[in-house]
Order: structure tokens, then sequence, then C-alpha cells
């Protein structure tokens, strides 16, 4: 586990009440008081106008290149750009569903429903569902669903048991993970249709069914009405493949790695999303890239602030780990895509990257 712990630049003071205190819930209270002080909780609304009207502009810029390179392999290049736009889009709708753009849940809730169904094609209710378990127990055995058995195996006597060829996939499931991600696309578009016509309980079933197929099948039939088939084909399956693997790619960084909690464990909520999260290392490019999830300690406690504010609150929240004496994790891009490798090789392999091991998950541990 690669950490840092920084000093942060910050100059704005920790309100940690009396000398000592140790109180974890006190603890925290004194970094949201502090946080909420600087103003950092405010909505940012220009932001988001911004960031989606470029979005727009470039969208209907990819069509109107498609439209001129429909007739020429050309228009591959317009599948790479698509794949990247809806990534994008993506990123938007991940921070409606945690409430960082509009004052109001019920529009927050409507505009991501929206933004997930009708332009990026994936389910807004499975999404919501999935994603509000990890936040509660983040790499918590058992509650998270981001660390349960899928194509990845996350906890080494899981893998050893695994054979024949499941076996061997999951032996060499680190080199694998990131040319499985081309397909994570296809898997998401899936995961919606299989949510909505499920048996369980969906919200706004009947209105995600019609956009998921207004979009869904819609832009497939563009497609192919307008491409010869191969082209079709191979435009549908650069798009897939460039949106799965960005995904993939920007989410897996933030807790692949990071210790991993037993179902039981007794830890404090500061030190639960501080110890189980991991930064990357950026600036205002890769913040843009990475959809905010760069900073993914500052998202995990804060869940409801803005991007902008994001790296401000990194500064604080450094500081006051490290007057703490709490792990803060965070290494760059290139370096954090290894540490992935690294784990789930050794999961596969021979059960050595047992995540119970670190330190950090044994002293909050039971």
């Amino acid at each position: 586990m690669t950490s840092s712990h920084v000093p942060g630049s910050s100059t704005s003071i920790i309100r940690t009440g009396p000398r000592g205190l140790t109180n974890p819930i006190s603890e925290f209270a004194a970094l949201m008081a502090t946080v909420r002080d600087a103003g950092l909780l405010k909505r940012r609304k220009r932001f988001y106008i911004l960031t989606f009207s470029v979005l727009t502009v470039a969208m209907g810029g990819a069509w109107v290149g498609f439209a001129f390179l429909h007739d020429t392999w050309y228009t591959l290049i317009i599948a790479a750009v698509l794949g990247i736009l809806f990534t994008q889009y993506a990123f938007i709708t991940h921070e409606l569903a945690h409430r960082q753009v509009f004052a109001s849940g019920k529009f927050n809730d409507f505009s991501g429903r929206i933004m997930a169904d009708l332009v990026v094609g994936i389910s807004y209710s499975w999404w919501m569902n999935k994603h509000t378990r990890h936040h509660a127990n983040p790499n918590t055995v058992g509650k998270d669903g981001d660390i349960d058995t899928d194509f990845i195996v996350f906890q080494p006597a899981l893998a050893q048991a695994m054979t024949g060829v499941r076996g061997w996939l999951v032996r060499r499931q680190g080199w694998l993970f990131f040319p499985a991600l081309l397909l994570e696309g296809i898997n998401l578009h899936l995961h919606a249709f299989r949510t909505v016509f499920s048996r369980g309980k969906v919200d706004k079933r009947a209105l995600e069914i019609v956009l998921l197929t207004v979009r869904n099948v819609g832009y497939v039939a563009v497609l192919f009405t307008f491409l010869p088939l191969g082209m079709a084909f191979a435009f549908l399956g650069v798009q897939l493949a460039i949106f799965g693997l960005y995904m993939g790619s920007s989410f897996a960084p933030n807790h692949i790695g990071m210790p991993q909690l037993p179902n039981d464990s007794r830890v404090d909520f500061l030190r639960r999303q501080v110890l189980t999260s991991r930064n990357i290392k950026s600036g205002t490019f890769m913040n843009h890239f990475m959809g905010g999830l760069n900073y993914q300690i500052e998202h995990h406690l804060f869940p409801s602030m803005p991007r902008p504010h994001l790296a401000r609150t990194r500064e604080i929240v450094m500081e006051y780990c490290e007057s703490r004496d709490i792990l803060y994790t965070e290494v760059r891009l290139l370096e954090a895509h290894k540490i992935v490798i690294s784990f789930l090789n050794r999961v596969g392999l021979s059960g050595k990257g047992d995540p119970f091991a670190c330190p950090a998950a044994a002293r909050y541990g039971r």
C-alpha cells in the first residue's frame, strides 16, 4: 500500500475543541464545521451549467462529424469521441446522484435519471442502489457490492477455491482487468435492462424502461441505418470499448488494493472513509478528466460537495489526518493502476494479497 502523510498547505484553523480530543464523532464534526465555515459545501451551479454546455456542444459537434464522415472509416474517430463524452456525462450523473448540483433533491434525481437513462444509457435506479451501499460501507466485506465476486475476485480464500477455466482467469485477473474493461460498457447497458425488468423494486420503473429503450434502441438504429453493416458494428464496438475502459479506469484506482474491512469491523466514519480510499495526485486537468473521482477521500467524507471545492478541501483534510495520525493515501494515476494490477494478481495467484493483513485494517478491525 503506497501512502503519503503530507502536511497540507491549508491556512485554515481546524476547529478541534479541547486539546487531546479523541471522540470519533466529535473529530468528524470538527472537520465538517471547518469545511462548512470555509463555504466548501455551497452549490456551484454555474460550474455544472458550463460543464454541461461544453459537453453538449462537443456532442453536437461529434454528430456533425458523424454526418460528414459516416461513409469513411474515419468515423471510428467519432466513435472514440462519443465514448469519452458519454463517460463525461456519466460523471455529471454521478454528481447529480450525490445532490452536488442542485439544492432540490427531487430535481437532482430527475436530472440524474434523464442523464443516466436517456443520455448515457444506464439505469439510474441500479446506480443509486449500488453506489449508496458502497458509500455507506466502502471496502467492507459482505456490505460493499463493489467488492463482491464477479469477473474479479477480491478475497484470496475465494480466489483459491476457483478451478478450471474460472480459476485460470482468476489467477491472471490483474493482467486481464484492464482489457476486460473494454467490455464494461456492454455490461453497464445489460445491467440497466436487467434492473428495470427484474422482479425487485425499481423506482420509476416505467419511466426508466421508456428512457432506456429510446436511448439504446434509437442509438443502435441510427448507427445501422446510416453506416454499412461492418462499419456499424465497428463503430459500436469502439464506442463501447472506450466508454467501458474510461469509466472503469476512473473508478478502479479509488479503492482496489486499499484495506478491506471485515463485515463486523468497528471503525468510525472518518477513518472508514479515509483508510479505504485512495486519492490521485492531480491538478485541474485530472479533476476534469476523472470527474472529481481523483479526490476520492474528500468525496467519501463529503459526498454532496461540488467538484470545484474538492481541491481546497483536500488541503484541509490532509492536514487534519496528519494531526490525527490517520493514514491518508495519495499516489499518481499510473502508480495507482500498477497497485490495482499487483493487488489483483496477488489475490488471484496465492492469497498473499490478503487485505486483512494491512496494518490499517488490522488496527481498526475487530
